[in-house]
C-alpha cells in the first residue's frame, strides 16, 4: 500500500501533493514541504497510509475522539 501525503485546510479541504511506496520517503517530503509553508498558511501536511487515495482521504476527512485527559 502507498503513503500519501495530503494537504489539509480548515473545513476538510484536502489536496493531495503526493505518493510514496516508502514511509521514509513520503515523510521526507512532508518534512521539506512543512519547512517551506509561508508563515500564514493553515494547511497541515500529514502522511497517510492506504489502499488508495480515496481510502486515505475518507480516514482524513473522519473526526477523531480527543484523547483522555487522565482526569476523567
Amino acid at each position: 500500500m502507498p503513503y500519501y501525503v495530503f494537504a489539509v485546510r480548515p473545513f476538510a479541504q484536502l489536496e493531495r501533493l503526493a505518493e510514496f511506496d516508502a514511509f521514509k520517503a513520503a515523510s521526507a517530503h512532508a518534512k521539506a514541504l512543512r519547512a517551506a509553508q509561508p508563515a500564514g498558511d493553515s494547511a497541515r501536511i500529514k502522511v497517510m497510509f492506504a489502499e488508495s487515495a480515496l481510502a486515505a482521504e475518507d480516514l482524513l476527512a473522519q473526526v477523531r475522539e480527543a484523547a483522555p485527559t487522565g482526569d476523567e
